[in-house]
């Protein structure tokens, strides 16, 4: 499977914050999407770093409340890995899961068309396993 068959279904949609808004800002968007990672871009097309709940705790531990008023772009991860639509699951799982990251931009000609996250990327993969379990169980049952 595809990058491109997962964006398929999901969609394209991919919350994004300017660096220069707070973290505060950050925080209300991460709640209000029920997600955990927004990607930082000043023109919401090029990336230009991301942000996830781990990012912010790990700050905050050592920063305290004053972080909620600094800008996003001092915790946010840089360089930031990506995908592409044509990217195979299978191999994106094995990256996302060596670096410990949970969620990839995806990207087409140098601009933000999505995200996925490893969840999206087990759900595929589980979708994919359960296809062939029904093929498996036909063919015997012929």
């Amino acid at each position: 499977m595809r990058i491109s068959e997962i964006l398929r279904a999901k969609g394209a949609d991919v919350a994004t914050i300017a660096p220069d808004a707070s973290v505060r800002r950050l925080l209300r968007l991460l709640a209000e999407r029920n997600i955990g990672a927004v990607v930082v871009s000043a023109d919401g097309s090029a990336i230009e770093g991301i942000v996830s709940e781990r990012d912010i705790v790990r700050r905050l531990d050592e920063e305290g409340a004053a972080l909620l008023d600094a800008p996003v772009s001092e915790i946010m991860t840089t360089p930031v890995r990506t995908c592409g639509p044509g990217d195979a699951v299978d191999g994106l799982r094995v990256t996302m899961t060596e670096h410990r990251i949970r969620h990839l931009p995806v990207v087409r000609d140098g601009r933000l068309v999505g995200i996925v996250s490893i969840g999206d990327l087990v759900k595929s993969t589980i979708a994919e396993l359960e296809t062939e379990r029904e093929q498996l169980v036909d063919y015997i049952k012929r």
